[in-house]
């Protein structure tokens, strides 16, 4: 692998630096928008009176953003060239999302519900590559276009990470099913059409075969949003309804905004000058920053590597080396937000600068990516044999 990036990506991020320039700031800037991106504004994202849900006018604003960028080409990037894509890699996507999150929260990037102006658009590619014929007709122009979406239901109230001992069962009766189970955490419910459940229809508790992912609509008789669930970080589309794959793009994103916390606090120090000096100029100050620069090298070139592997030789043949870039990648930026905040002192644990955010926001991927310790048992089950990769591409197994 060369680990030069390849000019045709360097010179993409130039032009999505160029757009974002021109299309995405000037828009952020209009109509005191810079309130839903002010991390000492919290509230203005947050619909109180609705239960904590996302404010409608900051979701009008990213649907917005989510337009432009698809008008200009940028959005479907990753997408098969078939549905309006460039053919993006994995590569490419974890270059991007990078690059997108070290920029700093905005409406260019913003983590906390997933949006950026080049889609990570899990929703299409399963319609793409699971998806009926029908369905696919039905749904992909508009997944495609951000124009329609569904929520996802996994989760239940007693299985987490053991996803595969879940209690929603689905029964066929005539041309219909009937599903009975409860889902919590269930995203995006509060404005999707759609719930994707996934229920047990053969086979039993724990058996990775037998389980089916249903599209529900959410007005069907018997489904029922229970209440939705405030979190570290507010507002909340997290919904516990009832009814009678890793990602190496997340880590990606997680390293960007560690890199940002490293940028802003190596700038600080080097400025702030308490008893007459720099802070750059203490040891205690610029060790701790040192190791986290170092780490995010090596990640750096581990998400690299394996992104790049998932390019050539299949998603899944590296399966491994994905957990254990979700796992250190969403620690590591914790660890780096802390550490911003203890550089930055008094300054840093308020509002008036990210950090605090960024580590709110940043916490739960070191959860709900699949837990890091799921994430490491999946790493030590390859180390020592328990569970098997697929072979590359072209190698038999």
């Amino acid at each position: 692998m060369d680990f030069e990036l390849p000019p045709d990506l360097a010179a993409y991020l130039d032009e999505l630096d160029a757009f974002i320039e021109r299309e995405i700031a000037p828009l952020e800037a209009a109509d005191d928008n810079i309130r839903f991106f002010d991390h000492r504004r919290e509230d203005a994202r947050t619909d109180w009176d609705r239960g904590g849900l996302p404010n409608a006018e900051w979701e009008a604003l990213l649907r917005e953003a989510r337009r432009r960028a698809d008008a200009a080409g940028h959005y479907r990037y990753p997408f098969p060239k078939e549905y309006g894509g460039q053919d993006g890699t994995n590569l490419g996507m974890a270059v991007i999302r990078e690059h997108l999150a070290r920029k700093g929260l905005g409406l260019h990037c913003d983590l906390q519900n997933e949006h950026m102006i080049v889609g990570n658009n899990v929703g299409l590619l399963l319609m793409i590559n699971y998806g009926t014929e029908d369905q696919k007709t039905e749904w992909i122009d508009a997944l495609a276009e951000g124009r329609g979406g569904f929520a996802f239901g996994i989760t239940e109230p007693d299985h987490g990470s053991d996803a595969t001992h879940m209690e929603t069962r689905a029964v066929r009766d005539g041309d219909e099913w009937v599903i009975n189970g409860e889902k919590t955490w269930n995203t995006g419910i509060h404005a999707a059409p759609y719930d994707l459940i996934f229920a047990r229809t053969s086979g039993a508790a724990g058996d990775g075969r037998g389980i089916t992912a249903f599209l529900v609509p959410v007005s069907s008789p018997g489904f029922e949003i229970l209440e939705f669930l405030w979190t570290f970080n507010m507002p909340t589309d997290h919904a516990h309804i009832r009814l009678t794959e890793n990602r190496i793009r997340q880590a990606a994103s997680s390293l960007g905004a560690a890199q940002f916390c490293i940028d802003k606090s190596v700038e600080y120090a080097k400025v702030r000058a308490p008893f007459g000096k720099p802070l750059a100029t203490n040891q205690a100050i610029q060790f701790p920053l040192v190791e986290l620069q170092t780490q995010c090298e090596m990640l750096r070139a581990l998400i690299h590597k394996t992104a790049w592997s998932m390019d050539a030789y299949g998603a899944f043949s590296v399966s491994d080396k994905v957990s254990m870039c979700n796992y250190w990648a969403n620690r590591l930026c914790c660890d780096a937000a802390d550490r911003a905040m203890q550089v930055h002192g008094g300054l840093g644990y308020s509002r008036h600068t990210p950090f605090e955010h960024i580590y709110r926001h940043h916490r739960r991927y070191r959860i709900t990516e699949g837990s890091e310790e799921i994430q490491m048992r999946r790493v030590a089950g390859y180390m020592f044999g328990f569970m098997q990769q697929q072979a590359p591409k072209g190698v038999d197994a």
